[in-house]
């Protein structure tokens, strides 16, 4: 297991859920950060909080846009002269039926979910190589299955899956560490941001947060994942059983999910 002391590690979507706790984890390890988001106002203050434990800079980024990714990637080495791990965690959900979706939606999803990650990978990736250090994606059990009324996430997701899979692969002899990291439902603010069939946001969730696993106990097993250079980490129980009986038994998880959906408040599925 290796130590993280030092590491610069760079997060995307760090000013809230997952990303905001992820930030939090890594300076508790010792790590160097660079924190991006499009809230610069929420990066600062979580800035000034770990600065007491760490060294941490805060870069405005919108990943959907490849400028702020190359000047993301940019502004980190210019500070610590290395990269050693990059989280591709920023992303936002939707909730809507196909049939019913204003396509710019799933357009948003996967500029920022997809693409996102292969801007910020592919310009993070020499310094990455340098080090033998980490890529990792941030999915969600929807990048291994597909979920009702989230047609533009499933595939954003399922793309991030394979574009992380595969730069795993091409670096075998390179010892690139690449980790597919999938939460299940985790309380955080990404279903009050989703987006609905004609692209405005959800406003709230129609899911009860506090039954969900904590985006502090998500980031634990981020880096832990980190430390141990695994490939995949798959959370909650719902998560792996979902993953595992599809494998097997596809057209039934197909109706437990649609059932399982349906139930939500204000649910399209009927």
């Amino acid at each position: 297991m290796q130590t993280l002391k030092d590491k610069v590690v760079i997060i995307t979507g760090a000013s809230s859920g997952i990303g905001l706790a992820a930030a939090k984890a890594f300076a508790a390890e010792g790590s160097k950060l660079v924190i991006a988001a499009r809230n610069l106002e929420r990066l600062n203050i979580l800035k000034a909080e770990l600065s007491e434990k760490t060294e941490v800079i805060c870069v405005q980024t919108d990943v959907s846009v490849e400028e702020d990714c190359e000047n993301l990637i940019e502004q980190s080495v210019a500070k610590y002269g290395k990269i050693d791990i990059l989280i591709n965690n920023a992303g936002i959900s939707m909730r809507a039926l196909f049939k019913d979706l204003n396509l710019s939606v799933i357009k948003n999803l996967m500029d920022v979910n997809f693409w996102g990650t292969v801007y910020c990978t592919k310009y993070a990736l020499p310094w990455i190589l340098e080090a033998q250090g980490s890529v990792v994606g941030v999915i969600s059990i929807a990048g291994f299955k597909g979920l009702p009324a989230r047609t533009g996430y499933s595939a954003s997701k399922f793309a991030v899956y394979g574009f992380l899979d595969t730069l795993r692969i091409e670096h075998l002899k390179d010892n690139l560490h690449v980790m597919i990291f999938a939460p299940g439902f985790t309380a955080s603010s990404i279903r009050e941001r989703a987006l609905v069939a004609d692209g405005t946001a959800q406003g709230a969730t129609p899911r009860e947060e506090s039954k969900m696993m904590t985006a502090e106990e998500c980031a634990k097993h981020l880096v832990n994942g980190i430390k141990k250079r695994k490939a995949q980490v798959i959370l909650t129980f719902i998560g792996k059983l979902t993953v595992t009986l599809n494998k097997f038994f596809p057209r039934l998880v197909d109706r437990l999910e649609y059932s399982f959906m349906k139930r939500e408040p204000d649910s399209p599925l009927k």
